[in-house]
């Protein structure tokens, strides 16, 4: 949303000295399928106590294509994004953006007067999809729930 991977995500790895290339999200199965793509390795707004993980809208039909084309689907997260009081996805609440965000585009009416718009700003990546989650800690491989708990306990 709102271009963040090329304002923001870009800009640290660019900073890092990491290469970088920026795609349009819609072009990452086509990239997998085609070998392109040896892993992916997003961020997370929030885990759940069982692994599952809130991320920006899109993350969920990456995680999805990833395990198709068996690519390792990686979560790096600070560990301040567990929340073990959430005990799965199902229990994060899910922001709603404005639905204008669709429909007009510099504040210019794009959809015809009457069309509505669903625009939910995170979605839901079931644990399953997850190869590990990275944390500044460790590493929590699945089942994630015991791995997750002991990651919050542990000393800093």
């Amino acid at each position: 949303p709102f271009l963040q991977g090329s304002r923001l995500t870009a800009w640290e790895l660019h900073k890092d000295r990491i290469p970088v290339t920026i795609i349009a999200d819609n072009m990452a199965a086509s990239l997998l399928r085609a070998g392109e793509i040896n892993c992916v390795i997003v961020g997370t707004d929030r885990i759940a106590a069982n692994g599952d993980v809130a991320n920006k809208i899109g993350t969920y039909p990456l995680a999805v294509m990833a395990q198709r084309h068996n690519v390792p689907f990686y979560v790096a997260a600070p560990l301040s994004s567990i929340d073990l009081k959430c005990a799965s996805g199902g229990d994060i609440p899910i922001e709603q953006r404005p639905a204008k965000e669709l429909t007009e585009f510099g504040g210019k009416q794009i959809a015809p007067i009457g069309v509505g718009g669903f625009n939910p700003a995170f979605d839901i990546t079931p644990a399953e999809l997850i190869t590990a989650i990275i944390t500044e800690r460790g590493i929590v491989y699945p089942p994630f729930g015991a791995g997750l708990s002991a990651l919050k306990r542990s000393p800093k």
